[in-house]
């Protein structure tokens, strides 16, 4: 099937880039410009800047390990608890604080059983 342009829709339709609008049509079918909706590029000076922007594809890959959920939690969650645990403000019934969820429910994506591939 090929892909889903504007050639493919009723005459209305219009499919775009994705790009947002910087205003909007006014009742005379003008398009009126709003100063707020326009975004503004912010750009550090990069006057005695060293690197380039373009990485080359024959660039060697890095020597980091990818994270486990165990060196995340250790690196993450872990002080937080330690800390409270040593002030004495540690509570086992508040995990939610850390980043804990106690269940699923209510979540747009739940991880077992509903979605669950079959």
């Amino acid at each position: 099937m090929s892909r889903w342009t504007s050639k493919r829709g009723p005459r209305t339709f219009y499919k775009g880039r994705g790009a947002k609008g910087t205003g909007v049509h006014g009742r005379d079918g003008k398009f009126v410009q709003v100063k707020e909706m326009v975004p503004e590029l912010v750009v550090p000076e990069l006057t005695g800047f060293r690197l380039k922007p373009y990485v080359n594809y024959r660039v060697p890959a890095g020597t980091d390990q990818p994270l486990t959920a165990k060196q995340l939690f250790r690196e993450a969650v872990a002080p937080a608890i330690e800390k409270d645990f040593r002030d004495g403000a540690f509570d086992p019934q508040q995990l939610e604080k850390y980043g804990f969820e106690p269940t699923q429910e209510g979540k747009l994506f739940q991880l077992y059983p509903k979605n669950f591939p079959r």
